[in-house]
């Protein structure tokens, strides 16, 4: 089973060390969500980012616009979603760019496009893709609200893995999925060859129109705890670290480092999160100087009371472990 480079690993593991324990930081980077552009090739129903930044879809990040907001925010790690980031034109020499500057990159797909990346972008282990897949073939399609895409976007999948690239997946769990669905899911990415799954309850962004299908946050935990139950002894490569997954399955508690995922689009720097966007500001100093971060999170902003992300919770799983020993050994064994 492919698994992640080992390089990755502890290039993360010392980034964090120094940042945290040398320096004695207690906000930073770990990831830059960087997005080129908005525009999509579809209308997922569960999406407010169409929605949020519909006005500006003609808008796109230059190659050194990209460049310099992963110099400027320093994290090891950039993803790139969008948007569908395939569209952009020059999306290969931004992938490039930022691999040359030593950082790993996750660029993020609804697969329909993963092709055009076969000519554009070198498989090696600093690059990875992330194909968003929401369950088997019916449930898919009619999450993203088109027939055909699930069969594009596996035997797209499938093509990559042969030649040689790193594939992950991210799986966005709603109301109304049975759990086998999932576990079905699951067992199928990882007979294909799928580095690792990510998953995450929908977000209920307020822009979006059916807010029925966005659980609440114990409907998530008890979905999350059934979905791990019936994955016991399947050998599933998630990729989320296991203190994020009982946090899932609300077995833990922790508060959100939204600031841990700073989030640049055609419009600046997001704040105060990649799922917020109360303002756009110029430079990754004022989003992080600048935002009450204290105002944010479960039983703090009532637009935060669902939310399970990892891009609010993740961070938090793993500076928590640097003060229990039993927590830092299980984030090292996985």
């Amino acid at each position: 089973m492919p698994r992640r480079p080992v390089s990755l690993e502890l290039g993360m593991a010392t980034y964090i060390a120094k940042k945290h324990l040398l320096e004695r930081k207690e906000m930073f980077p770990f990831t830059l969500m960087l997005e080129p552009l908005e525009l999509c090739n579809l209308a997922c129903s569960g999406c407010g980012r169409i929605q949020e930044y519909k006005d500006v879809f003609d808008k796109r990040l230059t190659v050194e616009q990209c460049l310099q907001a992963a110099e400027d925010c320093g994290a090891p790690i950039v993803n790139i979603p969008g948007g569908e980031p395939l569209i952009h034109k020059q999306i290969g020499e931004i992938v490039k760019g930022i691999i040359d500057q030593g950082r790993f990159v996750y660029l993020c797909t609804n697969g329909i496009l993963m092709d055009r990346a076969f000519e554009k972008i070198t498989a090696q282990k600093r690059f990875a893709f992330v194909v968003h897949i929401d369950g088997m073939e019916s449930v898919h399609d009619q999450a993203v609200d088109r027939a055909g895409v699930f069969k594009k976007a596996t035997a797209h999948m499938r093509e990559a893995i042969a030649r040689g690239y790193r594939v992950c997946t991210n799986t966005t769990i709603f109301r109304g999925t049975q759990p086998q669905e999932y576990v079905d899911l699951f067992v199928h990415l990882k007979e294909m060859g799928v580095e690792g799954c990510i998953t995450s309850p929908g977000f209920d962004y307020a822009s979006v129109t059916d807010q029925h299908q966005f659980l609440a946050r114990t409907e998530a935990q008890e979905l999350y705890s059934e979905v791990h139950a019936r994955c016991e002894g399947l050998d599933i490569p998630f990729y989320n670290n296991p203190l994020f997954h009982e946090f899932l399955q609300g077995k833990r508690e922790y508060r959100c480092s939204a600031w841990s995922m700073p989030t640049y689009t055609v419009q600046g720097w997001r704040s105060p999160c990649y799922m917020l966007a109360d303002k756009h500001v110029d430079t990754i100093k004022e989003l992080f100087e600048d935002t009450d971060w204290e105002a944010y999170g479960t039983d703090r902003d009532p637009r935060c009371a669902n939310c399970l992300m990892h891009c609010g919770y993740e961070a938090s799983t793993i500076l928590d472990a640097f003060s229990s020993p039993k927590d830092l050994l299980a984030l090292a064994r996985s």
